[in-house]
Parts: C-alpha cells; structure tokens; sequence
C-alpha cells in the first residue's frame, strides 16, 4: 500500500452518502463497504476524524422552508447527525476497528459530549473519531462543523465524499458542457461561487491553509487512493 500523503485527515461524509438505493436512512451495506475502507486509511496510520451529516433522516435548512421556525429544524437535523455518528460507531466496532463518537449537543445517555481535549485524546489513540451534532448551535451547517473540527484537530487535509468526481462548474448531471477542476484555490472557490462546500467553511479552510479534497463516495477504493495522493479528484489549496 502507498505511503499516505496526509498524517491526519477529516473526513466530511454526508447523510445522503449512507442511503444507497433507499429513500431515508442508513443502507448496511453501503456503511460497511464506506466503513471498511475508513479503515483500511486508518490501518495505514492516518489519523481520522469524521463528520457526518444527517442528510438522510432529515435536513434543518430544508424543513424550515416548510415554516417550521429555522432553530426548531435545525436543532432536528442535528440530532440526525448524532444518530449517524453513533451508528457508525457501531459498524467500525463490528469491524473490529477502535472508534468514538462525540456530540456537539450533550446526550451523554448516548455518547460523549464532544471537547478538544477528549477527542484529541481519541485521535491519539488511532481511534476512528466521529463528530455529531453539528457545531452545536443552529444556522451552522456541517460542512462549518468539518472545518472547525479540522483546525481543531490539526488535520492535514478535509476530505469532502460527494456524489461526484470532483468540482465542476456547473452540475455535471444537469449540464454536460460544464468544466472539471483538478485544483483551485480557496480565494477561486469563493470567489466563484463554486458549490464545494458553504463559504463560512472554505473561509476556515482558508485562513488555517487547510486543503479540501473533493472525492467521489461512490467509488470504491477512491478515499484509499486519494489518500495516498492518487485517485481522481479536486484539490483546493493555497
């Protein structure tokens, strides 16, 4: 296996990732093959922390445009993320992989109330470190969560799983003329509007020179590859 290109990562894992085929939820299949190769990074001696979104249960922004009050919906999203986060938990420990997850909101009935201290500790420990719960207030969404546990865990890189290849100019489902990026920098990104993840985000991204790897989720083998510096793939920095 290649030597790894980052000692410490953050990967951002959206809620829709984990559905497969079905409408909501979390398809076992898909969080195993995702779990398995999470591992797989971690066995290599990266450090790996990971936020996850809630995407597939349900989506704050989203329902308070139905005219449920923004913080209601938010703080609802949220707690879905907290379920993803201790679900994956449970499939690394069925891998046999050392995992945690920490909770921006305290529910400590059902993991650990999230501090840098502890969840440093975890990563120290070559521990799968799980974030939920967001930043913990609303109007923040987890990509903001992904960069503030990035520059607070000392992570090399963000690793951002999406739905495709890369950063385009436009939805390549939607516009097949539109163009692919193998690099950018954080200031291009903003700059354009480009739909990588929201500005709040890349600016922390930004200010701390955190690169954010856009990746496909959906091929397998492809967190490994970029990983060790190969794969195909979008890389915003500088």
């Amino acid at each position: 296996m290649a030597e790894p290109l980052y000692r410490r990562v953050l990967i951002k894992l959206s809620g829709e990732a984990l559905m497969g085929d079905q409408p909501f939820g979390i398809a076992p299949d898909v969080a195993n093959r995702i779990c398995g190769e999470i591992a797989s990074v971690a066995r290599m001696g990266v450090g790996v922390g990971v936020v996850v979104g809630g995407g597939n249960y349900i989506r704050g922004a989203q329902l308070a445009e139905t005219g449920l009050d923004r913080v209601t919906a938010d703080h609802m999203g949220m707690m879905g993320t907290v379920m993803n986060a201790i679900a994956l938990k449970a499939c690394f420990r069925s891998l046999d992989v050392a995992a945690e997850a920490f909770s921006a909101l305290a529910i400590p009935e059902v993991c650990e109330s999230f501090t840098q201290r502890a969840a440093l500790e975890s990563m120290s420990e070559n521990a799968v470190t799980l974030f939920g719960g967001g930043v913990g207030a609303p109007f923040f969404s987890t990509d903001t969560a992904s960069a503030l546990r990035a520059w607070e865990m000392g992570c090399d890189a963000i690793l951002k799983a999406t739905q495709v290849d890369g950063i385009y100019s436009a939805d390549p489902k939607k516009d097949p003329t539109a163009e692919r990026f193998d690099t950018l920098t954080h200031d291009e990104v903003l700059r354009r509007g480009l739909s990588v993840m929201d500005t709040a985000a890349v600016s922390l991204a930004r200010d701390r020179q955190i690169p954010i790897v856009v990746f496909s989720v959906h091929e397998p083998g492809e967190l490994i590859a970029v990983v060790s510096g190969n794969g195909r793939a979008t890389t915003v920095s500088g």
